[in-house]
């Protein structure tokens, strides 16, 4: 969690820099739905959907084999598929870079599709770079090393905000290109001494008739589609308000990134955590242990993701401003980021939820139920998308519509993970809903009282003293949180404060 908010923190000032030299329309709107498509393809072939397949299997093979030999081969036919696989795609994407983007986007006006194909021919090269660093990372988090992994994201902000900072004056957008594969490099180089060190290599290994590998592709497919819903929908919004007003685009994926920073440091993280420990108890028939996984899991992310979505939905217009708000980027940009913002927000806990019980069906090798699950969630975010984006909500329908989307689909697997395994410690888990719920109550009262306090300040955009203001609110709200949470009982926070003494 400690590097996710590291990384994000720099993807706050990745977005910083953007916006301040491109602004949030135009060019801008351009870059951030170019780039939207590789990143989703990475979620498709290697972090989503293909790692999701591959770990129950290196699990599997690690408790088998303990002296490494088979996961050593699936390893290296891993990365040989998605070599045979990847090049050439990217090949074929730069030649018919036009009618991918024709049918991707649809800037209204010429000049911006044209740089977006222009553009689409870089980025796109990307997607192979970050495809083999998703399966060193597999691989390092199955023997349980994450910190290195989770470290990994760093490199690739720094190299994007390197690049733009520097070359921005002389190649304008394209600097960011560069920096992106430059970026997608470096991570792979990063976990390459680790990845060696645990005893694996890079060699080849096209030989891909063999059970083990075939259970993971037998897998991948519907990983595929289950696993990288979520960036199926936001390709689809992407396309949408690519066809809305000028600005659209740029305040999806502004709100993203900001929606992303409690998402990647509280649900991915818990998620990277548990994953590969309920695959080892799946494979023991270890019912009890993935009882408990899959409650500890969700009360977790609860507790967490709560929090955070009432955080954004009161306070995320100061909140964007103090990041965003400068040069080329208005108070017309900020309005429009923080209203997609509030709407993804309502389904925060929600994906997150729906994320974490995907891998525990993943582990249990049961890909049917997510890819049936997710099947419907991508028609009701299209159907719900296509209506409230012709109203008045516009881009903020977008967000609205997967939000009611996700939490359908979360109660669906909810449901179905009971019936699998007979209980779920449900009481338990209600136990914590209330909880946080009454918890909610001060920290929706303090933050409508330190905005009504401090609304002077706020005009002014970015500025020092709107830093601190935001920060003091955060601190202030984390405290209140932590202190009702421990007041109403909630369990999971006292056992990691009295294991914190322990070690102490």
């Amino acid at each position: 969690m400690g590097c996710t908010l590291m990384s994000r923190l720099l993807g706050f000032l990745r977005i910083a820099v953007i916006g301040a030299i491109f602004g949030a329309s135009g060019v801008a709107d351009v870059w951030n739905a170019v780039f939207t498509i590789p990143n989703n393809f990475r979620k498709l072939l290697a972090e989503g959907a293909l790692s999701s397949a591959f770990i129950p299997a290196l699990s599997s093979a690690l408790l088998e084999d303990e002296q490494r030999i088979l996961a050593r081969r699936i390893t290296r036919s891993i990365i040989s598929f998605q070599l045979a696989l990847l090049l050439p795609l990217v090949f074929t994407a730069v030649i018919f870079a036009r009618p991918i983007i024709d049918i991707l986007l649809s800037f209204p006006e010429a000049y911006k599709m044209k740089l977006s194909v222009e553009l689409f021919r870089w980025v796109f090269c990307y997607l192979v770079f970050i495809s083999i660093s998703a399966v060193l990372m597999a691989v390092l988090n199955s023997h349980n090393i994450f910190i290195i992994p989770a470290l990994t994201p760093l490199l690739f902000s720094i190299a994007v905000i390197g690049s733009t900072l520097l070359l921005h004056k002389y190649f304008g957008i394209f600097s960011m290109a560069f920096g992106i594969l430059l970026g997608g490099l470096a991570q792979i180089c990063f976990q390459l001494p680790v990845f060696f060190k645990a005893g694996y290599d890079l060699k080849f290994n096209f030989h891909f008739r063999y059970d083990h590998f075939k259970q993971i592709l037998k897998a991948w497919v519907p990983v595929l589609v289950s696993a990288s819903i979520f960036a199926v929908t936001q390709q689809i919004a992407v396309l949408f308000a690519s066809g809305l007003e000028d600005g659209s685009t740029s305040a999806l994926s502004n709100a993203l990134v900001f929606w992303q920073l409690p998402f990647g440091i509280f649900s991915a993280s818990i998620v990277t955590v548990l994953f590969p420990r309920m695959s080892r108890q799946a494979a023991l028939n270890d019912r009890s242990g993935l009882i408990e996984s899959l409650s500890y899991g969700l009360r977790f992310i609860l507790i967490l993701l709560i929090p955070a979505a009432f955080i954004y939905i009161i306070m995320g217009r100061e909140i964007i401003k103090v990041a965003l708000q400068r040069l080329l980027f208005t108070e017309k940009n900020t309005v429009w980021a923080s209203r997609v913002l509030s709407g993804y927000s309502l389904g925060l806990f929600s994906l997150g939820g729906f994320t974490f019980l995907q891998r525990f069906y993943y582990s249990l090798k049961d890909f049917r139920t997510p890819l049936i699950v997710s099947a419907l969630v991508g028609i009701m975010d299209i159907i719900l998308s296509l209506w409230l984006k012709e109203t008045f909500l516009r881009v903020t329908g977008l967000a609205i519509a997967n939000s009611i989307a996700f939490s359908i689909g979360f109660l669906l697997l909810l449901f179905g993970a009971r019936k699998k395994l007979g209980s779920l410690n449900g009481g338990v888990i209600f136990r914590t809903v209330c909880r946080t719920a009454l918890s909610m109550l001060p920290l929706t009262g303090f933050l409508l009282l330190y905005l009504r306090i401090t609304d002077k300040f706020w005009t002014t955009g970015s500025s020092i003293i709107n830093l601190i203001l935001v920060l003091i609110a955060l601190l202030i709200s984390s405290a209140i949180v932590v202190g009702m949470y421990l007041i109403t009982g909630i369990d999971i926070v006292r056992d990691i404060i009295r294991e914190r003494i322990k070690r102490k």
